[in-house]
């Protein structure tokens, strides 16, 4: 029976659980990481360049996840024992972009049957019947998805956007505020429009400490970088 192609989960909706071996060992997902936030993400294939240089990155950089009480989940269609070679060789011979000896630690998801792909809408037959793209789902610690991130086969991901959008729901979260364009720790963050006539006037005259209004419907106040780094991850 052919595989079926399903509907992505979506934000806000609890993160479909799911039972699969990785090079990690068996793990139910998401509940084996409740409590944490996690980062299922897809890849084409093995031993392919562009999913190569990913996973060099993403394991550069594995530390600066769980500084942020962060799990990485890899997944691609492909056996164990190709994981496994594939992982080895990263760390045997490959030697890119300042990387070398990069081991993975996280575990990778076997999918030969694609039944984890579909049930996460990452196999997209407009781009490949076969392979799954490049998925991103940052699942927060109590399991329901927060964001969704979606690249082609072809484009390799922005990982310090990855990092960011991170540290930016954790953000949210910490302080019950939104962010702005380009927000990074230590900028300004928006304030939530007021829900009363009264509150936006009080806002515009000034009477709300540290506000600053550009209109009665936008506003936002100082967190400093020091504020925003002390919560992460807790």
């Amino acid at each position: 029976m052919e595989n079926q192609v399903k509907a992505m989960p979506r934000i806000g909706d609890l993160a479909p659980e799911f039972k699969a071996v990785t090079t990690q060992g068996e793990i139910n997902f998401p509940s084996d990481y409740t409590g944490k936030w996690k980062i299922l993400f897809s890849h084409p294939a093995d031993f392919t360049p562009v999913c190569t240089s990913e996973f060099m990155t993403f394991a550069s950089m594995q530390a600066d996840f769980e500084k942020l009480n962060c799990q990485l989940v890899g997944l691609s269609v492909d056996g164990l024992h190709s994981h496994i070679a594939w992982l080895r060789t990263i760390h045997d011979k490959i030697d890119w972009n300042g990387l070398k000896n990069m081991e993975v630690k996280f575990p990778l998801i076997v999918d030969i049957t694609m039944e984890v792909a579909n049930l996460y809408g990452m196999i997209q037959p407009g781009e490949s019947n076969t392979s799954a793209v490049r998925a991103v789902f940052f699942v927060d610690p109590s399991n329901r998805i927060r964001t969704i991130m979606y690249y082609p086969l072809s484009l390799g991901r922005n990982f310090d956007e990855i990092k960011r959008v991170l540290i930016g729901l954790q953000t949210v979260d910490n302080f019950g505020v939104a962010l702005p364009a380009d927000w990074r720790p230590g900028k300004e963050v928006i304030v939530p429009p007021a829900g009363s006539c009264g509150v936006a006037k009080s806002r515009m005259e000034g009477e709300e400490k540290d506000l600053h209004c550009y209109d009665w419907f936008f506003c936002t106040k100082q967190i400093s970088k020091e504020e925003v780094e002390a919560k992460l991850g807790k």
